[in-house]
């Protein structure tokens, strides 16, 4: 199976219950800063306001957010990045009753609390410097 193309975007309908699973490769060493980014945005357009951005600093660390009129809020860093140097990930995104729970290789590891009710996401986009597998959203 040939990779898709990234950036990738993709029109989506979330609620309670929802999964959204993103399987790649980092393309680039450790070494040379590559980053993933996944963006829930609330419009079909890349300038839409963002209900959940998670974006990785493979290596250093992880940042969660929201953009709302055009301003990032209050981002929350973790530094527990359970990505591999060149190896292939499972990231899945899960929309519980009141937050985002993030797994990684099928490990929790993040929560992020909905600042936007889930029904508003219309789009996810995933970004940066991964080769992407495969992306599925179940609800």
């Amino acid at each position: 199976m040939s990779p898709l193309p990234v950036p990738h975007t993709r029109p989506v309908s979330l609620s309670t219950g929802s999964c959204v699973t993103i399987k790649g490769t980092p393309i680039l060493p450790f070494i040379n800063d590559p980053q993933l980014q996944v963006d829930f945005h609330t419009e079909t357009c890349e300038k839409s306001d963002i209900a959940f951005h998670f974006r990785v600093y493979f290596g250093h660390f992880v940042v969660m957010n929201s953009r709302e009129c055009g301003s990032w809020k209050c981002e929350m860093r973790c530094n527990n990045v359970p990505f591999e140097d060149g190896k292939p990930f499972e990231l899945c995104i899960s929309v519980l009753d009141n937050e985002y729970q993030v797994s990684v290789n099928g490990q929790h590891c993040y929560s992020f609390p909905h600042r936007f009710p889930p029904c508003y996401v219309k789009m996810v986009q995933v970004c940066r410097d991964i080769s992407l597998t495969s992306m599925c959203v179940c609800n």
